[in-house]
């Protein structure tokens, strides 16, 4: 197994090294773009790909990227649906960063002819 493949797998996205204390009181928001997210259909074993735009504005916390990138990455592997992709990587990200809001948009490539484009955002719910 090669190094980047062996980081990948080991990844634990609850290490205390993931975190860093945010430096900055005043608000602003951190937007982040993903655009290689791959994962495995649960049905066919096909790959499905999607580009993830993660926005949010920290509280104490901010996700160091190397470890959200890793995080990410770790899907590649996993069969896994559209919608559990999402609520996934935004339940996951939402509890440890505790931000004062967040959205995650998973917008998965055309496949079969379907489309699929989904938001969660913390101000909805």
């Amino acid at each position: 197994m090669k190094y980047g493949e062996k980081e990948i797998r080991e990844f634990n996205i609850d290490a205390e090294e993931n975190f860093w204390p945010n430096a900055h009181s005043k608000n602003y928001t951190i937007k982040i773009e993903l655009p290689e997210f791959m994962c495995l259909c649960p049905r066919s074993g096909y790959p499905d790909f999607a580009t993830l735009y993660l926005s949010y504005e920290p509280a104490d916390v901010v996700i160091e990227l190397k470890a959200l990138k890793l995080y990410i990455n770790s899907f590649m592997y996993r069969s896994i649906s559209h919608e559990n992709v999402a609520n996934e990587i935004y339940d996951t990200l939402y509890s440890r960063l505790a931000p004062k809001s967040m959205k995650l948009i998973a917008d998965f490539n055309p496949r079969g002819n379907v489309h699929t484009v989904i938001e969660i955002d913390s101000q909805d719910n």
